[in-house]
């Protein structure tokens, strides 16, 4: 006899786990926003990411790395053997609780609090990171600025000047310091958005950033050929993180995702695998390559 199978528990285990889907409460929050503050809370992995020593030995050093995207990533490559560096803004209760769970899973973890806005904070992270672990293995360029205008004269000087300082100078800035001390088989990898070929108007100077950073990655990645260092970025579609109560309106919060395909935003844990392909040494011919998780949408 043939055994009999329960359709439903068979088609939810491949189509993963159910996530939580729009409308979510209304919700704001000051920048640079918590994870902790927020409903749903987000998944970043903290039960689920099982690693397999794919980055065993290795350095990384992540900004934002205190929740969303880069403590998702965090975590995985902790799990995957790495050791953590943690750049973040002024998040310390989100970063301690990240630093935790790296140290749970058996690494170490430098923390290190500092406005990436600024040229000579970046040097400094990547001074005390090599001070720290010797070198830098992996260097993941995630923390972002954002806001949301409605009209053009609504963007003032400072918030255009300090979306640029955060999300493309910082890049500059700590690629050029850190490759001194990465070693061939080294990786950069950048945090992108769909937002490069796809902007949303009412994002003009975040969309305008995320389009230099794609452009910024591929001529890196050519630039360091010959270094043996590879440069590659993720471009995601809506993440579930603490810029979007921190950044938008209570009621475009509660309908966040809602458009794509999947009819949700993405959770920051959903990103972590392409950052773990793009660091593994088995991508060795992978650079200069843009990976979009966008759930559905198309990067045009």
């Amino acid at each position: 006899m043939t055994p009999s199978t329960d359709k439903d528990s068979s088609n939810q285990a491949s189509a993963g786990p159910a996530y939580p889907k729009p409308p979510f409460p209304e919700q704001t929050q000051d920048l640079p926003g918590s994870f902790k503050q927020m409903s749903p809370r987000p998944d970043h992995g903290e039960d689920s990411w099982r690693g397999t020593g794919r980055l065993a030995g290795k350095v990384a050093l992540i900004t934002g790395g205190d929740s969303g995207i880069g403590r998702a990533v965090a975590i995985a490559y902790a799990r995957e053997g790495a050791d953590i560096v943690l750049s973040y803004l002024s998040e310390t209760d989100d970063a301690a609780d990240t630093k935790r769970l790296v140290e749970d899973s058996g690494r170490r973890c430098l923390t290190l609090a500092g406005d990436i806005g600024q040229a000579d904070a970046c040097r400094y992270i990547i001074a005390r990171a090599v001070d720290a672990f010797g070198r830098i293995d992996i260097l993941v360029n995630n923390a972002a600025h954002q806001n949301t205008f409605e009209s053009l004269d609504a963007i003032s000087d400072a918030e255009w000047e300090r979306t640029f300082a955060v999300n493309i100078h910082a890049m500059f800035w700590l690629s050029r310091a850190a490759v001194p001390h990465m070693a061939p088989g080294s990786a950069i990898i950048n945090t992108a958005s769909i937002n490069a070929d796809s902007p949303n108007p009412t994002l003009l100077a975040y969309a305008t950033t995320k389009g230099a950073i794609q452009n910024f990655s591929a001529g890196l990645a050519q630039l360091l050929a010959d270094k043996g260092i590879r440069v590659n970025c993720v471009a995601p579609g809506p993440v579930w993180t603490p810029l979007i109560p921190a950044s938008m309106a209570g009621s475009k919060v509660a309908k966040f995702g809602a458009d794509t395909p999947m009819k949700r935003p993405a959770q920051p844990v959903e990103l972590a695998s392409a950052y773990v392909m793009l660091a593994e040494p088995m991508s060795s011919y992978t650079t200069g390559a843009t990976i979009a998780v966008t759930g559905g949408r198309p990067m045009l």
